[in-house]
């Protein structure tokens, strides 16, 4: 039986899973497990102006705006993945995005910072 943390919504539980084979007995426990691979470091959280924040969780997809733009209210910055999904983090003011705190390929949480704009 192994043990893991799911996060649901920012809610965490703890769950236990037990591996089975196809009779039904329990399956021996695997010699080792895999190694996660390494993930780049994430760039310094931090910036002045508003902040642009996702509404969900997911994965940085793209990133279409660039430090030094000129944004309107509604412009998309970045874009999340999530779930096969693409959905637009957009500025919620208008302004020029002075900093971009996120990567492409990153995982962010509901609520994340992804950028700011002045």
């Amino acid at each position: 039986m192994e043990t893991y943390i799911v996060r649901v919504n920012g809610t965490e539980y703890e769950v236990e899973v037990e591996m089975v084979g196809s009779d039904g007995a329990a399956a021996p426990a695997p010699a080792a497990a895999p190694k996660a691979a390494a993930k780049p470091a994430a760039k310094a959280a931090g910036g002045s102006g508003t902040a642009v924040t996702t509404g969900t969780a997911g994965k940085v997809f793209k990133i279409v705006a660039a430090e030094g733009d000129a944004v309107k209210s509604g412009d998309t910055i970045v874009i999340l993945e999530a779930m096969k999904m693409e959905i637009p983090v957009v500025a919620s003011s208008d302004g020029t995005v002075s900093s971009i705190v996120v990567s492409e390929g990153e995982d962010l949480a509901s609520g994340a910072t992804v950028a700011y704009i002045e």
